[in-house]
């Protein structure tokens, strides 16, 4: 998972960067397309992982230890993650963050850590056996595959509409490679936007919960994403209000969370227009 606005957040890429010469541009943009690399294999990695087929690790299974081991070793896993995405999104620890890291790589890393994070609970996970629903109809089982895939294609394509580039460092490198200073990305609205604040969010959701098969462990890790998109989504919030002002609180006030409604009324005025 990854912030719904990165941006929208005045610290993805804080403040001027000083010249530096070809070589280290170059080393730069080169670290940077292997955080990306790196991220489409876990990405790839994640669906087969979740969907448990072709992995050789899988987030369902029998249990083969102790339940409350399994318990503990993967709240650990979630808890690391859950630490991890959220405490180096802050801008405050980006401003303290940047100190040893160079601004231009600094979205590059934060990848870095979340494919390393999510890397350690696709190695460590352990499944913890039971069921709690099995759907065996056809009808069934294809409504919730097809909602799954949903999920992930949302996720994807919403990370495109909020600049898919800058979302995973790419843009920052490269802007760096060729000497440009970087410009923070407007806050727009475009496609799902209009219709909820968080479609990145209500992708992974989907992909979280529409399971034919729902065990155990699968259970533990959709209720504890979930647990953690509501508080990321608050943290988050407070930030685009620091940055965005008026414009965002009109947003925030007419437009829903995770769940679409009906509009009452028009366009948001003074909302910012879709790129």
């Amino acid at each position: 998972m990854t912030n719904a606005h990165p941006a929208s957040d005045p610290s993805s890429s804080p403040g001027p960067v000083p010249a530096a010469s070809l070589s280290v541009r170059a080393l730069a943009f080169a670290y940077g397309l292997v955080c990306y690399a790196m991220f489409l294999g876990v990405f790839l990695y994640a669906i087969g992982w979740i969907g448990n087929f072709l992995t050789p690790t899988r987030l369902d299974g029998p249990r083969t230890g102790p339940l409350w081991a399994a318990v503990a070793v993967n709240l650990g896993l979630l808890t690391l993650f859950a630490l991890q995405h959220s405490v180096m999104a802050r801008p405050t620890f980006k401003r303290w963050w940047t100190r040893f890291v160079p601004t231009p790589v600094e979205r590059s890393t934060y990848v870095l850590a979340t494919n390393l994070a999510l890397l350690a609970m696709f190695v460590f996970w352990r499944p913890m056996g039971g069921v709690i629903w099995d759907i065996q109809h056809p009808a069934g089982r294809a409504a919730m595959f097809a909602l799954n895939g949903f999920g992930w294609a949302l996720v994807l394509v919403t990370t495109f509409l909020i600049n898919h580039f800058d979302l995973f460092g790419l843009r920052q490198v490269w802007l760096y490679l060729r000497g440009r200073p970087y410009t923070h990305l407007r806050f727009v609205t475009p496609g799902p936007y209009r219709m909820v604040r968080h479609p990145l969010y209500v992708g992974w959701l989907c992909v979280f919960w529409f399971t034919p098969t729902m065990t155990a462990a699968h259970l533990l890790f959709a209720a504890m994403t979930t647990a953690y998109i509501l508080v990321a989504i608050r943290l988050e919030e407070r930030n685009l209000v620091e940055h965005h002002g008026a414009a965002y609180e009109r947003y925030r006030r007419h437009t829903p969370m995770l769940i679409p409604r009906r509009r009452r009324q028009g366009p948001v005025d003074g909302a910012p227009a879709a790129a």
